[in-house]
């Protein structure tokens, strides 16, 4: 009995991010309304908080698929492109990321736009997802800065992510930024590779 609870239990988690990832890469976080979602799974609302903390465990849900999927997509690039120096390593990496925040914008804004509660901290898991993306960065700095150490890398490769987040972040948004789409290719490149000859001057 309870191993077919706990069954009934993971399938209506799994209906539920299936639909809310539908409504988040539509219209976004702020589509997202417990009884439109219940209505939809064919369950009460207080279901909803029986397999999730709260709404924002579900958009944590949504987003533990969205980081996945964009570390296959990111790794695929740089695997087609194989082999690279890591300079250009780099650069394919963060091209595939730009390209798959511009095909799925509302999902990948998502990842970023979650808000915590601040008495409650991020799960290990959505951490450890992060930490993928950020290990694929980590490989190539790690060639292009043999003597460095672990945490020297560590720090580069948010640094680097920051960076090239931010332009795509701004690109994406072109009536603020005033940046044309087809520049931000290139002002990426021009990043990196500036990053990758200082780090061979030193």
């Amino acid at each position: 009995m309870a191993r077919d609870t706990e069954k009934r239990r993971l399938e209506l988690r799994e209906t539920l991010t299936d639909i809310a990832e539908r409504h988040v890469r539509e219209e976004g976080t702020a589509s997202l309304r417990a009884r439109a979602l219940a209505n939809e799974a064919g369950c009460a609302v207080g279901a909803i908080y029986n397999v999730f903390e709260d709404m924002t465990g579900l958009i944590l849900s949504v987003n533990g698929r969205t980081f996945q999927r964009m570390g296959e997509y990111v790794l695929k690039s740089a695997a087609d492109k194989a082999p690279q120096k890591p300079a250009d390593q780099l650069v394919t990496i963060a091209h595939a990321y730009l390209n798959f925040a511009s095909e799925n914008p509302n999902l990948w804004r998502a990842l970023f736009d979650v808000e915590m509660p601040s008495d409650r901290e991020v799960p290990a898991w959505y951490l450890d997802e992060l930490g993928k993306l950020f290990s694929i960065i980590a490989s190539p700095l790690s060639e292009l800065n043999p003597t460095a150490d672990a945490r020297e890398i560590d720090l580069l490769t948010r640094a680097l992510f920051s960076s090239v987040h931010g332009i795509v972040l701004l690109g994406l948004e072109q009536r603020i930024s005033g940046v044309p789409s087809e520049q931000l290719e290139e002002m990426i490149e021009i990043v990196l590779r500036n990053f990758a000859a200082s780090q061979a001057r030193t």
